[in-house]
């Protein structure tokens, strides 16, 4: 996986959370059954005003909000690529 530099920090998306995003299913509520990555964005928005739930599945939907309002979706193709820094 490529590594995106940010000041003098390394980020590098972690391939087990992004799996997960791409392969978990909501296990409650309106969208039960439906995988993690294909959650509408205003209901990731409704749980980020009202509060994520605690644990694993919290931190994956906040993460999830994060790549969306950022505009990061590329993340979730499988195989995952990443822009190219030339051009």
């Amino acid at each position: 996986m490529q590594k995106e530099h940010t000041n003098d920090r390394e980020i590098t998306p972690d391939p087990k959370i992004l799996t997960d995003l791409t392969t978990m299913k909501m296990p409650f509520g309106k969208y039960k059954g439906r995988i993690l990555k294909d959650l509408p964005e205003p209901y990731l928005v409704w749980f980020h005003n009202k509060g994520f739930p605690q644990g694993r599945l919290g931190m994956l939907l906040n993460t999830l909000y994060e790549i969306k309002l950022n505009g990061l979706e590329y993340l979730l193709k499988w195989p995952p690529s990443f822009p190219s820094k030339e051009g």
